[in-house]
């Protein structure tokens, strides 16, 4: 077990300092690029982002450390942020994705006090039993997973522009 709360918390920490740094002051035509029909644009991956952080990472938490497993996972939907999409600019939405992940991190360290919590387990409605160091391992890859995947959808806007280069460029590679 490679696990350690500390490290995942410095990966949670910099994740909107990240995007920040990364989005804000760009032309619409980079925020909104996406890699075709059916697939999402920076924009909504911030948006799903917040909608974690409102519905997923801190409500399961809090089941695991308060029902354990008598009680499933309240329900998440990952499509969500798509069914009512905020009209809020980058900025705004970079700066709530923020607000809420700093207040998050905080509950986190609040209520895990001890390693032998990392061993709790809750009922996830997929996959059953599941641990609270799987729950928390599995935010810090999320957050790295939609770190790259804006950089690939951000690429893709390139793709063609590229030209023969695309053969080196991995992060446009099928």
């Amino acid at each position: 077990m490679k696990f350690n709360l500390k490290e995942a918390i410095e990966v949670l920490e910099r994740t909107p300092k990240t995007l920040e740094s990364f989005l804000i002051g760009l032309s619409d035509e980079w925020v909104y690029c996406n890699e075709g029909e059916g697939t999402w644009n920076t924009i909504q991956v911030v948006d799903h982002l917040i909608e974690c952080e409102k519905s997923s990472w801190i409500p399961r938490l809090k089941t695991i450390i308060e029902d354990g497993d008598n009680k499933a996972f309240p329900p998440f939907d990952r499509d969500a942020h798509l069914t009512d999409p905020s009209q809020s600019s980058i900025s705004q939405k970079l700066k709530e994705f923020k607000r809420l992940r700093g207040r998050n991190i905080e509950f986190v360290w609040a209520e895990i006090t001890k390693g032998s919590q990392f061993e709790l387990t809750g009922e996830h409605p997929a996959f059953g039993k599941v641990k609270l160091r799987e729950l928390l391992s599995t935010w810090v890859v999320h957050d790295l997973t939609h770190v790259s995947q804006i950089v690939r959808v951000m690429s893709e806007r390139y793709r063609e522009d590229v030209g023969p280069w695309v053969e080196y460029l991995s992060v446009l590679k099928d």
